[in-house]
């Protein structure tokens, strides 16, 4: 089993005693996002864990305590755009984030961190020139810290689209996309540095650019030490590479406060409603468990498979 911590929130940023609680205790309990009253407990045992993979934007809280995760294997993937507050409200500086990056990398090995430069949006302020000069700038700063860089594009779903207008971000021209990537691919070329797509959205194989995976079964492999059997995760999207996991994490609960954020699907004062909620010790992300929810023990195990792996 490969647990995502998380698509769906910033546990590392927000959460991180919660979850080493979880570990402590060996389990955790997460709703169905569409009917939050069905409640699946999910063992976090060493022996049925394969990878866990954090996905954060500030992973500063949690590297104190990685230690406590010597039985388990795990990687990163780490979000750092170049935005100012103006889109990503809650962030620290990006000459913090930077640090943490490379602070993380020093501390796990730069193999167990994935830059993420996601999602990619054009305005009158960020436009192509823009994203040129930074991620040329960023990729500088931690060429030494890294081996990967998914880049993804954004998607402007029903509930962002006003705030994509309030700010001037209209759909991504294919023509600003080349332009971007082209760039992109000499920048990671120099360095040099891994480069794939977030999701087959974007078709960027003509210019070198593969299509990648976030949860990616051979770095799952290669970090676990053993192959897995794992397939297609057919929770995600069409569009989505990954492989097989279970997300740990609930909507409605990241206070990075980023415009276009798609796990926010209210406002953010949902999101701070819901932290109020939020108890370090309890088995659920955001509150505790109520009259009428139904929890029962989801079947997991391990994906280690004995026999050959096919690359």
């Amino acid at each position: 089993m490969i647990i995502s911590a998380s698509r769906r929130t910033d546990i590392p940023a927000f959460y991180a005693k919660w979850f080493f609680n979880r570990i402590k205790q060996g389990y955790v309990l997460v709703p169905n996002p569409f009917n939050p009253k069905m409640i699946s407990r999910v063992s976090l045992g060493p022996q049925v864990v394969d990878c866990i993979v954090f996905w954060t934007k500030n992973a500063a809280p949690m590297i104190p305590r990685l230690d406590e995760l010597q039985d388990y294997k795990y990687y990163f993937q780490f979000t750092l755009n170049p935005y100012g507050e103006d889109i990503e409200v809650n962030l620290p500086s990006i000459a913090v984030r930077i640090e943490t990056f490379k602070r993380l990398s020093d501390k796990i090995g730069k193999e167990k961190v994935l830059w993420r430069y996601d999602p990619i949006l054009t305005n009158e302020k960020y436009d192509v020139d823009f994203h040129r000069e930074a991620f040329s700038r960023l990729a500088e700063a931690l060429k030494d810290h890294t081996e990967k860089c998914m880049i993804g594009f954004i998607d402007h779903y029903s509930h962002i689209r006003h705030a994509m207008g309030r700010h001037g971000i209209k759909p991504l021209e294919r023509q600003e996309i080349d332009l971007m990537a082209v760039s992109f691919k000499e920048t990671a070329d120099k360095f040099p540095l891994s480069l794939d797509t977030c999701t087959v959205k974007v078709d960027l194989r003509p210019l070198g650019i593969p299509s990648g995976q976030c949860i990616d079964k051979g770095l799952v492999e290669r970090i676990a030490g053993y192959p897995v059997s794992a397939r297609k995760d057919s929770n995600q999207r069409d569009i989505c590479n990954c492989i097989e996991s279970i997300d740990i994490g609930t909507y409605e609960s990241c206070l990075n406060g980023c415009v276009y954020c798609y796990a926010i699907k209210g406002s953010y004062n949902t999101a701070q409603y819901n932290r109020q909620k939020h108890d370090a010790d309890s088995p659920l992300l955001i509150g505790n468990i109520r009259e009428g929810d139904v929890v029962k023990e989801r079947a997991v195990k391990s994906l280690r498979s004995d026999q050959s792996s096919l690359f």
